[in-house]
Parts: structure tokens; sequence; C-alpha cells
């Protein structure tokens, strides 16, 4: 059976549509990951949601660390096998793995060296939530190197258009999560509960699996570009092109999740209840912006390989169409959180007040919806063309204003806690317009003039 979808010929919309499904997949995947930890935890109890919640502030800092070498590995190896350069592919791919696993290895020495003081920076005030929240950033630390592997590995076959391998995998690495999660949160058996601790180990060892589901199928690949060599000295000239292509996407979610501990130390003075509200309450957003970044990571992929294969009217008609099921999807998100929140929160966590609050939250972002789509989808088409700078400096300047606004309109006299809620929603919908408009003035309208100039000659 043909895997590789080819992205430089064919049916744009056929091609996108194929690619991203198993992306969109892929994506739902590692936010079921989570959703699973949530939905279990939050029968388990608030505090518990409140503990993995906060300690997951510094998972979440660690995927930023990984999209140094996996925007770099996607952009790289996407744009060499549009200009047929399996060799460079290779090293994009070989380097990037290494570049990662040295990242992976520090990074999670430093959470388990200093995580007194990262948890203590939020202020809990709940021996218990401090307590268990210590627990989950430990096990999850000593599992980094999977955690960092994964996506990286997911990217480069998305990049080569093998999206629905990773997607396979990942269901699987679900799959046996959602098993182990009740027998180790709750007890069965013989085996004692284990609550928090329970749930992250169950999390550390799916992610092992998946680790392993990968490198058996690296093993079976033929192509050569697939052969991974992770003990050779790093090349220095293929990392400087890595860390140029993935820093400023790294800069961008690793800032993101900064700011959200500002936020969620603003929201902390509400308690544990409005803390775990806003950690469900963005799962279940999460159905917008992971569906938005599987067709992100479609898009470029798709607009990576046909620029290096110099097709640039596909590139932009591969972006409207793009943008056209991103736009679906935010109308889709828009209506279901707006007028469905209440019901859909009240699965999560059955607590009268956290019901109200959480109905509240979905409905103030899903106003943004919409908006958050298109910068997310959008940001994928600046990606493939390695200009990623643009996305980031937006999403920086913009996600940072949400501190000052959260603080303003926060006050008791104002909107209170709703008014976190509102910077978070009001910075979204800036960020999809302005984004939006930057990439058609810089990109479209030049690559359109550069096309009817060619035109105009034949």
């Amino acid at each position: 059976m043909k895997e590789r979808i080819t992205l430089t010929e064919g049916s744009i919309l056929k091609t996108l549509i194929k690619l991203s499904i198993p992306i969109m997949g892929t994506s739902f995947i590692q936010m079921a990951y989570n959703m699973t930890d949530m939905l279990w935890l939050g029968n388990y109890g608030s505090k518990a949601v409140a503990a993995v919640g906060t300690a997951g502030f510094f998972s979440w800092f660690g995927n930023s660390l990984v999209l140094i070498s996996k925007t770099g590995a996607e952009v790289g190896v996407a744009q060499a096998l549009g200009k047929q350069e399996g060799n460079e592919a290779k090293k994009f791919i070989n380097n990037s793995i290494r570049l990662n696993l040295i990242i992976a290895i520090i990074y999670g020495l430093g959470l388990i060296l200093l995580r007194k003081p990262l948890i203590e920076f939020f202020k809990l005030g709940d021996a218990e939530v401090i307590k268990e929240a210590n627990i989950f950033l430990v096990i999850s630390a000593l599992a980094m190197v999977f955690t960092f592997i994964n996506p990286i590995l997911t990217g480069i076959f998305n990049a080569s258009g093998e999206s629905k391998i990773p997607f396979l995998i990942n269901t699987i690495g679900l799959i046996y999560n959602m098993v182990l999660d009740p027998i180790l949160i709750f007890g069965i058996g013989p085996v004692p509960e284990m609550g928090v601790t329970g749930a992250a180990i169950s999390t550390a060892t799916a992610q092992m699996v998946v680790t392993l589901l990968f490198l058996y199928a690296l093993k079976n690949k033929r192509e050569a570009f697939f052969k991974i060599k992770v003990f050779e000295k790093l090349d220095i000239v293929s990392i400087k092109k890595i860390v140029k292509l993935g820093l400023p996407v790294a800069m961008q979610n690793g800032l993101f999740s900064i700011f959200a501990m500002f936020i969620a130390r603003i929201i902390a003075v509400y308690g544990s209840t409005a803390i775990a509200v806003q950690k469900v309450g963005a799962q279940i957003e999460a159905i917008s912006w992971m569906t938005a970044g599987g067709l992100s990571t479609a898009l470029s992929a798709f607009v990576g390989q046909n620029f290096g294969a110099k097709k640039y009217d596909r590139i932009i008609k591969g972006y409207f169409a793009t943008m056209f099921l991103a736009s679906a999807v935010g109308v889709f998100a828009t209506v279901l959180l707006v007028f469905g929140g209440k019901a859909i929160f009240g699965v999560f966590i059955p607590e009268t007040q956290a019901i109200e609050l959480g109905s509240m939250y979905l409905k103030i972002l899903g106003y943004s919806q919409l908006f958050q789509c298109l910068e997310i989808t959008t940001s994928g088409a600046f990606n493939g063309l390695g200009k990623t700078i643009y996305p980031s400096i937006t999403s920086i300047i913009l996600t940072g204003a949400r501190i000052p606004m959260a603080i303003l309109l926060s006050r008791p006299n104002l909107l209170g806690l709703d008014g976190v809620w509102w910077s978070i929603s009001i910075s979204s919908i800036f960020k999809g317009i302005i984004l939006t408009t930057i990439f058609v003035i810089i990109i479209l309208r030049p690559i359109k003039k550069q096309l009817k100039s060619v035109q105009a000659i034949y």
C-alpha cells in the first residue's frame, strides 16, 4: 500500500485533506492524553486537577523546546524533498533528532533539580496540591526523552507526506493510556489507588510505548533519508539551519507558556476551583486549535514541498483551500462552546461551582475561535516558506498583552475572573486578523505579481 502522499502534484484540496486528516487525528490524540487525565482526575477531585494542571505548565514549556528541532526538521525535510534532495533531508532528520535528545536530557534534569521553586512560583497556598504537583513534575521529567522524541518523529513523517504512520502509532499510545489511567488513579484489584502519581506513570509509560513503535516503523523504512544514526557527531551547518528555522517558533511557544504561567497566578487568587476550570476548559477548547494545528502542519508540509519544487501557484491555491477548512472549524467551535459549554464542562468536573465558572470560560473563549483557527493555519503557511519570524513576533506581542489586560479587566470593580478569560479571547481575535493580513500583503501579493509577470512572458 502506498503510504506517502505526493504534495507537488494532483488535486490540491484532495491532497491537503488526505494529508491533514491523519495529522488532525494525531493532534486530537495528543489532546486526548491530557483530556483522559483530566476526565479521570476531575472525578477524583478538583485539587488533583489543579496539581496536574500546574505541573503541566512545565511539560508545555518543554514542548516549546521540542519545536526548535521539530520545526527545523519539518521545514527542512519538506523543502529538501520538494527539491528531490534526499541527502539534505537525511541531514535535517539526523541532526534534529540529536539536538532534540540533548535538550531533552538537560531540561529533564533541570526540572528535577529545581522542582520546588518552580512549583512555589504559582503560590498555590494548598499543601496537598503542592505535594501532588511536585510528584507529577518529577515523573514527567524522568520521561522527558520520550516526550521530546515523539513529536519530532511525528513531524518528520508528516513532512515526508506519510501522516498515517504517526496517527496509528499515537492511537496505540492513547489506547494504552486510556486503559491504564483509571487502573492506576483509582486502583483496581491488587493495584493500589495512586491518584496523581498513577496519572503521571500512565502517561509516561504510554509515551515510552509510542517511542518504541516509532523506532520499529523507522527500521522498516526503505528510503535512505529515514535511516537514523543518533550517536554520530553533530553537523554544525545543519544545526544552524535547524535552529534558524525552529528558534522563532520555540520562542513563541515558550513565551506563550510563560505568559500563561503569569495568567495562572492571577487565576490562583480565585482558588483551586478556578485553576481547575481553566485547565479543563483549555482542554475542551482544544477541539478547535488542535484541528487548526493539524491543518497548519499539513499546510506547512504542502507549502514546504511546493516551495522547494518552485510551484508557487499551488502554494496560493493550497493556502486558500486550507483557510476555508479552518474557517469552517472555527465557526463550528464557536457555536459548540457558546451554546453547549455548560453541558460539556459538566462531564469533566461534576461540581456546581466549577460548572458555572467553566461554562462562562467556554462561552467567552468561544467568540474568538474563528480568529484563532485563522492565526494557527496561517502560521503553518509561513513556516512552510521558512519565514517563521512573522507568526512568532505577532504571537509574542499580542499574547504578552494578555497579562496587563488580565490584571486590568479582572479588577473586582470590573469583570473579576471573567476579565481574565476576556483578555485571552480579545488577544486571539487580534492575532487572527493581524497575521492573516500580514501574510496576504507580504507573501501572497508578491507571489501573484511574480506569476503574472511570468505568464506575460509566455
